[in-house]
Formats: C-alpha cells, structure tokens, sequence
C-alpha cells in the first residue's frame, strides 16, 4: 500500500471509530430520557387484568367447603338485597307512586284505576290472596287486561307486592 492509501485508512478507521462512539453515546442518552420520563398508566388494566385471570370456579371439600359456600350464599345474599326496588321500602303508597301508578292512574291494559269501586269489586271478592298472586305471577284475564309479573319490576321483593296491592284495595273499599 502507498503512504496515501495507509493515510486514507487511518482517516477512515478514526471517523468509523469515532461513528461508532456517537452511536453509543446516543443511544446511552435516549435510554437516560426514556427511563426519566413517567410511565403511562391504564387505571383500568389492573382491574382488567384481575378479571381475566380470576379463577373461574373453585373445588372445596370438608369444612373449607362448607366455610366457602356459606360465605358465597352470604355474598350472594346481601348483593341480592342490594338489588331490591326502592329501598326495600314496604310503604304500598311509594311503592304505586313509582311503578303502579302508570297503568292503575290511566287504565292502561285494562287496569283498574285507583279508587274506581266498581272496577274493584269483582276483583276484591276473588279475595286478597289472588290479588296478590295475579301481582306476583302476572295475569292475563279473559277481558284481554294484562297485569305483568311484579308490575314489570323483578327487583320487588313478595312482601313489597303485597303491600302495594294491600294500598291500592284500600283506596277502592
């Protein structure tokens, strides 16, 4: 090799050596930048997360089984009561102003409206106790009237049923 191509060569050694250090060198202060930086967080992940890998049931015998399904019938429960319809209140009166009222008020589906003695006469004398199933089970009468099961409300509890139809009679005796 000539003195100007070992010349050429050292030249181009040092600027590769020294691109090779500027590579290095930002490649060290991107990864500086990137770890300083906070992270970004889905607050919902976690919860999402939990969700797919949660078990999906469980195996208990003896008295770990007993234990757990007593404490999931209560869970179950207390969610259950959360559910109930307004409160769980047994005032027949709150309980017609926020559902029976829209039918009972206009005569909707054949409905007997509040008050109207006539309308409720031939319904009292089938006696309380039918009254009470027609508004937990749902009626279809031979008129065509239709009475839907817990007044289209499934959150009602039986007892919340019978007072609201022990209200409603009462308006009509």
């Amino acid at each position: 090799m000539s003195k100007s191509d070992q010349s050429f060569m050292r030249q181009f050694s040092w600027l590769i050596a020294g691109l090779a250090v500027l590579t290095v060198l930002l490649i060290t202060l991107g990864w500086t930048i990137y770890n300083h930086e906070p992270k970004e967080t889905n607050p919902v992940a976690a919860k999402q997360l939990a969700a797919r890998i949660a078990p999906v049931g469980a195996v208990y015998s003896g008295n770990t089984g007993r234990a757990a399904i007593a404490a999931a019938a209560e869970a179950a429960a207390k969610a259950a009561a959360a559910q109930v319809a307004y409160g769980g209140t047994t005032d027949g009166k709150t309980i017609y102003e926020n559902l029976c009222h829209s039918c009972h008020t206009a005569g909707v589906a054949g409905a007997p409206k509040l008050g109207d003695k006539a309308a409720w006469a031939p319904r009292l004398a089938q006696g309380m106790a039918t009254l009470i199933k027609h508004a937990t089970e749902g009626y279809h009468g031979p008129d065509g009237n239709f009475m839907p099961p817990k007044g289209g409300n499934p959150a009602l509890t039986d007892a919340q049923v019978k007072a609201a139809v022990t209200w409603i009679t009462d308006q009509a005796k």
